[in-house]
This record gives C-alpha cells, structure tokens and sequence, in this order.
C-alpha cells in the first residue's frame, strides 16, 4: 500500500499527547516534506492517509488534502475498548515514562473535564495505570469527538474492519485485512 505518513512527517501523534523528541518542523518544511511524499506516489494507485484533523500537533495539513481526505472512502479499525487501551499504553509508553509531563498534559483538559475527572485521571497516571488512564481518555475525551466528526461527514464511504486484537503479532494480518478493504474501496470506486 502506498502510505502517507502525516504524523511521521510533523513528527507528532496528532493528539494532545502526541510530542515527539525534536519538535515539529516548521509549517514549511512539513509541506515540504508532504510534497515529497506525494510526488513520490503512483496516481493509478490508492493511497492510505490515517484519519487526522485538519491539524497535526501544531502543523496545519493543506487544505487541499484536507478536502480530499474528508472526502475519501475510509476504512474504520473497530476494535474492543480494553483492546485499544493496551495497545495505546504500548504506543505510548515512551511519553508516559515521564510522569510531570505526564500529569502537565492531562491537566491541560482541565478545561474540557470537571475537576473530578482531570483528578481521576491524574490517580491513574501517578499509580502506573496507563491502559486504563488511555481507556477513560479514548471513553470520555477522544472518542466523542471522533464519532461527531465522524457523523459530520458520514458514513456511505466507510467500510469497518473488525480487530479482536492489536497485539504486535496481530498487526500483520490486520494490516492486509485493511489493505483488502482499501483494495475493495478502490474497486468500488471505479465501478
């Protein structure tokens, strides 16, 4: 499959947890590097871009390619909560080795979440609990807004790919499961 890769060439997860060691590049040198990337594809072929927003870290997509990739055909990875909250504790563990800023990036919900739960949240972090800290913050913050994105541009396009797991060992066959699809989305789309 011919990937481009938005949050390799921000360097950012496209989350509010999403820093990476270096920083972002400028906004010029990420349209750069896109443009590279894109120069590089086969146009008779499609290309799979992971569902962000309009905004990776603090780096603006094109709003070219942003029109294109709300207008796409998309394939959804559903996986079982508990199933997702490990493999982002995995994902993440890097950023979570470093409890302060840890804590600094949840208390920047405080905002968006009573005090009750920013509190709940920071017990989860400070005892190690990390698959059930991602498991509230995929519940109660990341998800809601996924699924009101999702229903603003709806759903004709989308076909769901089941996972009943994300362990490293099932990511292969997942992979071409969504490479199926992605095939079976192109062929559709010719037709």
């Amino acid at each position: 499959m011919q990937v481009i890769d938005l949050e390799g060439l921000a360097n950012h997860r496209g989350s509010l947890f999403g820093e990476r060691p270096g920083g972002q590049p400028s906004q010029k040198a990420f349209e750069g590097r896109l443009a590279t990337a894109l120069a590089a594809l086969d146009p008779a072929r499609p290309v799979v871009v992971e569902a962000e927003s309009s905004k990776v870290g603090n780096l603006g997509v094109p709003k070219r390619l942003w029109a294109a990739m709300c207008a796409a055909p998309r394939v959804r990875i559903a996986a079982p909560a508990s199933t997702r909250a490990n493999y982002l504790a995995r994902a993440y563990a890097d950023m979570t080795e470093d409890g302060a800023w840890l804590e600094d990036v949840v208390e920047r919900l405080r905002t968006q979440h009573g005090a009750e739960v920013i509190e709940g949240w920071l017990g989860l972090a400070r005892t190690g609990a990390f698959a059930d800290l991602a498991r509230e913050l995929m519940e109660r913050h990341y998800d809601p807004r996924y699924d009101k994105h999702r229903a603003r541009v709806g759903a004709e396009n989308e076909v769901v790919v089941e996972a009943a797991s994300l362990s490293p060992e099932a990511l292969g066959p997942l992979a071409e499961r969504v490479a199926g699809a992605v095939t079976h989305l192109g062929q559709a789309g010719r037709g």
